[in-house]
C-alpha cells in the first residue's frame, strides 16, 4: 500500500519562484506596516528603528524583484502578475503614506 502525499505546501514543494514571490509580498507589506506604525509615534529628531526597517525592506525588494523576474516562466506571464501587483500596490501605498506622514500629518502637529 502506497502512502498518500498530503497537499501541505512547504518550501521544498513550492520551488524558488513561489518562495521569492511570497518573500517579495511579505517584505512589501513589512514596509507598509512600518510606515503605518509611524502614525502612532511622535516625530523624532533622528531616524528611528522604523525608518531603518523601511529602508532595509526597500533594499531587499531591489534584490527580490529581479530575482522573481529571473526565476519566472515567461511563457505563462499571467501567473506572475498577482505577486507583482500586490508588491507594487503595497509599495505605492507605503511611499504615499510616508509622504503624507512627513509632509502633512507631522507638519500639522506641533
Amino acid at each position: 500500500m502506497a502512502l498518500k502525499q498530503t497537499a501541505t505546501p512547504d518550501l521544498q514543494n513550492l520551488g524558488p519562484h513561489r518562495c521569492v514571490g511570497r518573500a517579495m509580498i511579505l517584505v512589501a507589506l513589512l514596509a507598509l506596516v512600518t510606515v503605518i506604525s509611524g502614525y502612532f509615534q511622535k516625530p523624532q529628531p533622528d531616524e528611528g528603528t522604523g525608518a531603518h526597517l523601511f529602508q532595509l525592506s526597500v533594499v531587499a525588494l531591489m534584490i527580490l524583484i529581479p530575482l522573481f523576474a529571473a526565476t519566472a516562466n515567461w511563457a505563462q506571464p499571467r501567473k506572475h502578475i498577482a505577486p507583482l501587483a500586490i508588491t507594487g500596490g503595497a509599495l505605492i501605498l507605503a511611499f504615499g503614506a510616508l509622504y503624507y506622514l512627513e509632509h502633512v500629518y507631522w507638519a500639522a502637529r506641533p
